[in-house]
């Protein structure tokens, strides 16, 4: 008998096409119900509400009720990094859903990963504080320093108390095959960005709109 976790029955939850158009919807972080699901695997109500009850039985989403309506999100973080992770490799291995337009561009320029900050700013932003000596990696673990605490602060930022999460976490960008920032740091970042208004999310995609004048700001982190 073979020890330690069994990956078949997650990546079988995951490898069926629906479930994995469903799974990719929710990793913008938002809660949806079972029809707005349907509408984005392109399937009947009926037929979602199955996948949906495979993928909380699996521990993949959970669900949450509010009035009449059942809301679905991922059970967590470690389901978003594995999924960006996956389509990291799809992508390195040529398997693309549609071909590549503006709104492919400005996902690939900066998107929303559950709840942090990703494509080529979100990249930009960890290596920035990697390279401002306010993040460093020791023993293969992202940490914060000193400097970075007193920059968290000056940002106005006040980090939750969740022992459940790391700090910080390094997650693998499916566009731009390098690492952004993930973890309660991560999270916190973007939160602050669309706070100051240096930022706003697409209505319609997972995309992160900079504005000019936050892009500008976004840039000047870095150069103190």
């Amino acid at each position: 008998m073979k020890e330690g976790p069994s990956i078949a029955p997650v990546a079988a939850l995951v490898g069926d096409p629906a479930r994995a158009n469903m799974l990719a919807a929710l990793m913008s972080g938002k809660a949806l119900t079972a029809s707005e699901l349907a509408m984005e695997a392109g399937i009947t109500a009926s037929t979602a509400s199955a996948h949906l009850a495979k993928l909380e039985m699996g521990g993949l989403v959970l669900a949450v009720k509010q009035g009449r309506h059942r809301y679905f999100r991922l059970a967590d973080s470690d389901v978003a990094d594995m999924l960006e992770s996956l389509m990291g490799v799809a992508a390195r291995a040529g398997h693309l859903r549609t071909r590549s337009g503006p709104s492919d561009s400005a996902l690939r320029r900066a998107r929303v990963c559950y709840d942090h900050l990703a494509g080529e700013m979100g990249v930009e932003l960890f290596e920035s504080l990697l390279k401002s000596r306010r993040l460093n990696i020791r023993d293969n673990e992202i940490r914060l320093t000193r400097r970075g605490t007193v920059f968290v602060k000056e940002m106005g930022i006040a980090l939750p108390a969740d022992t459940r999460r790391p700090l910080c976490r390094g997650c693998l960008d499916w566009s731009m095959r390098r690492t952004h920032l993930a973890g309660l740091l991560g999270a916190a970042l973007l939160e602050r960005f669309y706070a100051l208004k240096w930022a706003s999310r697409d209505k319609h995609s997972r995309a992160v709109l900079f504005s000019r004048d936050g892009e500008s700001k976004f840039r000047r982190l870095w150069a103190t």
